[in-house]
């Protein structure tokens, strides 16, 4: 008798795996587990309107518990899976929970996601120092800003700038420190690091840039202010840790799985065991472009791909796609919108105005276009996601002209320039 597929990770993979096995024809057993107390929700909007008070965090469920029933996928929520085994050289084996529960299964798939990076100073452990990854750690974040008047943001990406203007907007005195010498700078040109930063300013929210925190201290065993190798202080009731994520590997260590710094999967899901899958932020996958290397890719729409992929794999079939990144941030009204990816660029240029907060930046290699970071410029975006998903381009020299739609100036690349789709 089959005993079903364990999905290890109640997030968004987790749920897409589920849901797609489903539509595949999938009709044995299919259990969904994970460490947190809650059904599957949304991590996306944490940062931005739930910890703003906007929405409630029913709002963030993925799908509700009894339409999950109805497909007769088995969530168990609150229990960590701590050990997994498989049974000779098949695909079936066994799980343990931290609570001791046995968990049989005939396909294994993965999707335990990542862990925030933890700030190894003294005081990181005071009361009052949050991380934001979980529904549980806004919920707390959220009753704890409403009573700060002081908020000190550790790390200048995305979650901690929208973190910050969450709190800026609710009137709080905010700094934001950054170690590095701009603002995302692993995911943006210097431009947008530079309109960030000012665009910050204006709003009120303090930045310091090349400031290393050396240790955090208090009072009571909670937290006061936040000393600076430069040998300033910060006050602060409230200290938000944003310094980047570390995938979960440690059920993949178990399984002897191919990991650097992530697990390693290829375009179909499949581990260096091609009987496990895995999907979602604790993967590093191939390129899009080439179908070659190793790209960790953290948003929600990659998450849904890698799951449908890894969903037809465990079905049998050998099916998916490498499409172009998406990413987003919401901070303030300012709302960027990224396609493609700008690492290894050699130019860009700049489309639209900064000052007047609504513009482009487009990434080229070799007069290829690669990527967008978009500002308020959502017509820009598509028209550049538009050009990459068909291998087509829009030449630099033509995308300066503000006065034509982007989207008009698509043309085919050059065969050399095109993107190379890998085939199965």
């Amino acid at each position: 008798m089959s005993v079903g597929t364990l999905i290890v990770g109640a997030s968004q993979a987790g749920i897409q795996l589920a849901l797609s096995l489903r539509d595949a024809g999938e009709g044995g057993p299919i259990t969904l587990v994970g460490d947190e107390p809650h059904a599957p929700y949304q991590r996306p909007p944490l940062s931005k309107s739930y910890l703003q008070g906007d929405i409630g965090f029913d709002q963030l469920l993925l799908r509700a518990p009894e339409y999950l029933a109805g497909q007769d996928i088995s969530v168990l929520t609150g229990e960590l899976v701590n050990w997994v085994e498989l049974e000779g050289e098949g695909p079936s084996g066994v799980a343990l929970t931290a609570s001791g529960e046995t968990l049989w299964f005939d396909k294994l798939a993965l999707t335990v996601g990542a862990s925030p990076r933890r700030l190894a100073v003294s005081g990181a452990d005071l009361d009052g120092v949050m991380y934001l990854r979980t529904a549980n750690d806004a919920a707390k974040l959220r009753q704890l800003q409403g009573e700060a008047e002081s908020v000190v943001v550790v790390g200048g990406g995305f979650i901690g700038l929208e973190a910050a203007a969450v709190a800026r907007a609710q009137g709080k005195t905010v700094t934001v420190v950054e170690a590095a010498d701009r603002l995302m700078g692993r995911a943006v040109a210097p431009v947008v690091s530079g309109f960030y930063l000012d665009a910050h300013a204006r709003r009120g929210v303090t930045i310091r840039l090349n400031a290393e925190v050396v240790s955090l201290t208090g009072r009571d065993a909670r937290v006061q202010s936040v000393e600076l190798s430069d040998g300033s202080s910060l006050p602060a009731d409230l200290v938000i840790i944003g310094i980047g994520v570390m995938p979960r590997t440690e059920l993949a260590d178990q399984l002897d799985l191919v990991c650097d710094g992530g697990i390693v999967v290829d375009r179909f899901a499949r581990t260096s065991n091609p009987n496990v899958v895995a999907a979602g932020d604790c993967t590093v996958q191939p390129d899009w472009r080439t179908g070659s290397g190793k790209v960790r890719l953290e948003s929600v729409q990659n998450a849904i791909i890698q799951a449908k992929a890894a969903a037809a794999t465990l079905a049998g079939r050998v099916e998916s796609d490498l499409p172009v990144p998406r990413f987003w941030s919401e901070q303030f009204d300012l709302k960027l919108r990224i396609a493609g990816l700008s690492r290894g660029h050699d130019y860009y240029l700049v489309r639209g105005a900064p000052e007047r907060e609504s513009f482009s930046v487009l990434y080229y290699h070799d007069d290829a276009l690669m990527a967008v970071d978009s500002v308020n410029a959502p017509g820009d975006y598509m028209a550049v996601q538009k050009a990459l998903t068909q291998g087509s381009t829009i030449r630099a020299q033509d995308a300066r002209d503000v006065s034509v739609s982007l989207r008009e100036l698509i043309r085919p690349a050059p065969a050399e320039a095109r993107r190379i789709r890998p085939r199965s």
